[in-house]
């Protein structure tokens, strides 16, 4: 099993998400269509919490994980092992992405 699978499931599980403090880190599962294909695409990323916000971020410019999630009109991301709808901005610095995600 590969590794990104193998976190996956443990955060769908509960298990390494960011704490509901007002400041926490973690890792959580961003979840969106492919832009392509239409398939659901799972993709886990660290994170750090700010209030209802989750931040994350990509050092490539080119990470399809960013790019599907600027084409969904609907994301979600799995925190503490439920799946919530969140609102995204996306913002790029060179070749490095920051995504802020607002918990609905």
């Amino acid at each position: 099993m590969a590794f990104n699978d193998t976190v996956e499931q443990l955060v769908r599980a509960g298990i390494g998400s960011p704490l509901p403090l007002p400041i926490s880190a973690g890792i959580v599962v961003l979840e969106t269509k492919g832009r392509v294909s239409g398939k659901t695409r799972n993709m886990p990323l660290l994170a750090q919490r700010i209030g209802n916000s989750l931040i994350v971020s990509t050092v490539r410019a080119s990470s399809q994980w960013v790019r599907n999630l600027e084409a969904d009109n609907a994301p979600r991301v799995v925190l503490n092992g439920k799946s919530r709808a969140v609102k995204a901005k996306v913002r790029r610095i060179g070749d490095w992405t920051l995504v802020r995600l607002d918990l609905a």
